[in-house]
């Protein structure tokens, strides 16, 4: 049996604006996601999860909408496969509640099929294919900052283009809360550049802006100046707000965060118009009428497991 595992991810700053040319900042979790591949005497490729079960034959792989980013990795590599396999997944984390699963499930589907095939299992190779099979569900589609986060670990900036992943330093201490609902990421993306298509000048100098807020954020990670990185993570807010993406239970779900006293700043943490706000500082979850996420900040991404 071959296992890999990668961790659970989250945007600390630079959503939307990642997709123009800026940076974004991206952490990864301590909840993570595994995958084991179990070798074959016949050429039947098939998975399994709490999402149930797929089969085809290697030779003729089917499409599937719920294991699509697992079949897409098996396709970039079919060419290599000799014979079938089972993959199995299990996750410490649910796929509804945005902590990046595709980006957790297709990592660690590489890494296995990488080491099936006899091929090196590197985080440069990995991330290189699991973003060609992130863009060929997503129709091109992706910053590949989630697969970033899970394939390095810990805390990192990363810009898209020339795929640049900068480590950065602390693990400081976070908190999530999932606002109960979420809008698929892409229809999201749609609906603000249907908007920025009006005010095409107005638009790009909210990204800008988002652009120089994250880069001050990324300098102050990197002199552990953690009050002036929350003042950042709340600018950021504002902006995100400024895009239209930040509904009424986002607001107050935010303004309730920042009221704790352990709390230094508090930001939807994803595309917006629902899913998760992240803080930077501990809560008093007692106090949040919202689903709490325990989460914390872990520096191990990808990994193989000994089995």
């Amino acid at each position: 049996m071959i296992c890999y595992s990668a961790p659970g991810n989250l945007m600390l700053m630079g959503e939307h604006a990642i997709l123009h040319g800026q940076p974004a900042i991206a952490l990864a979790v301590g909840n993570r996601l595994s995958v084991s591949l179990i070798p074959r005497v016949d050429e039947v490729v098939t998975i399994e999860s709490e999402l149930g079960r797929y089969q085809s034959a290697l030779s003729e792989l089917t499409d599937d909408s719920t294991f699509s980013f697992m079949v897409a990795a098996i396709q970039l590599c079919q060419s290599k496969l000799k014979q079938g396999f089972d993959l199995k997944v299990s996750s410490q984390f649910s796929d509804q509640v945005g902590l990046g699963s595709s980006a957790a499930v297709t990592a660690s589907t590489l890494a296995c099929l990488l080491n099936f095939c006899g091929e090196p299992v590197t985080n440069d190779q990995v991330f290189k294919l699991a973003l060609e099979a992130v863009h060929r569900v997503q129709f091109g589609r992706g910053s590949g900052t989630d697969l970033a986060a899970s394939i390095w670990g810990g805390l990192i900036a990363y810009e898209m283009n020339g795929a640049k992943v900068r480590p950065l330093k602390g693990t400081p201490d976070i908190d999530l809360f999932y606002v109960g609902y979420k809008m698929k990421t892409p229809d999201v993306i749609a609906l603000v550049n249907q908007r920025a298509e009006a005010d095409p000048a107005i638009y790009a100098s909210i990204y800008q802006l988002m652009g120089q807020v994250t880069r001050a954020a990324e300098e102050a990670i990197e002199s552990q100046e953690w009050i002036r990185v929350g003042q950042l993570m709340d600018q950021y807010s504002g902006l995100i707000d400024a895009l239209g993406v930040c509904d009424t239970n986002l607001a107050d779900l935010q303004f309730r965060m920042r009221q704790q006293s352990g709390v230094l700043g508090a930001k939807i943490s994803g595309s917006g118009l629902g899913d998760s706000v992240i803080s930077l500082g501990l809560t008093n979850p007692s106090e949040i009428p919202y689903q709490h996420l325990p989460v914390s900040i872990h520096s191990e991404g990808l990994k193989q497991e000994s089995m």
